[in-house]
């Protein structure tokens, strides 16, 4: 992932509180010799004080296979993103037919070292962080390696560790366009109003009052 310096987070408070709200994305992990990378789309629970993000995958899972092979992994996190259309990013003074269409996004990207659990009270302990994180009200069954209901169908998963040893963020919203311009963008955004543009608004005004150009 490119990131420029105007696109790169003011520091790791930014992406940390970006991340905590966010707990779907993609692993991808190197497949063996020849073949393609695997990309599993996955729920997990990042645990910042531990540096390492949590989750399961079924037994049969293809994953598992590669992650023998090499246990070096990506796990990719994208949302509040939207097309910006070119005349909303023409600069001051130019037509706005000469301004170029873009997409803006949030990503974070954790590099991890991945730890494969089998133990049985390894993997309920696992998912009772997951349950923790997810379902912090309650309302199911504590997991145990050996209680119902889920003790005798933990032979069917594995869990997953994922220690985290490097982190990449950007936040693409424009942030080498003049103040002018931005602010245009973000009008625009208001207008239209679609499924994340307040979202990505949002960024653009939050990285603007910390760093006006």
């Amino acid at each position: 992932m490119l990131i420029h310096p105007w696109d790169a987070p003011a520091d790791d408070t930014e992406w940390q509180h970006w991340l905590a709200g966010h707990d779907f994305g993609q692993l991808a992990v190197n497949g063996p010799p020849g073949e393609p990378p695997l990309v599993q789309p996955l729920h997990f629970a990042y645990d910042p004080a531990r540096r390492e993000a949590v989750t399961h995958l079924a037994r049969p899972n293809p994953v598992w296979r590669a992650l023998e092979v090499a246990p070096a992994v990506l796990l990719s996190v994208v949302d509040d993103y939207v097309f910006i259309p070119g005349p909303w990013q023409a600069d001051e003074g130019d037509p706005p037919e000469h301004g170029v269409p873009t997409s803006f996004y949030a990503a974070v990207q954790l590099t991890c070292t991945a730890h494969v659990e089998d133990d049985p009270h390894a993997k309920a302990a696992l998912l009772e962080r997951q349950l923790g994180h997810f379902q912090p009200e309650g309302g199911s069954a504590p997991v145990t390696a050996d209680g119902p209901p889920y003790g005798r169908q933990l032979a069917g998963i594995r869990g997953l560790r994922l220690e985290v040893t490097d982190v990449r963020a950007k936040f693409k919203y424009a942030g080498k366009r003049s103040e002018a311009v931005q602010q245009r963008i973000s009008a625009r955004l208001a207008e239209r109003d679609a499924p994340r543009d307040a979202q990505a608004r949002a960024h653009q005004q939050r990285r603007l009052a910390a760093c006006p150009r």
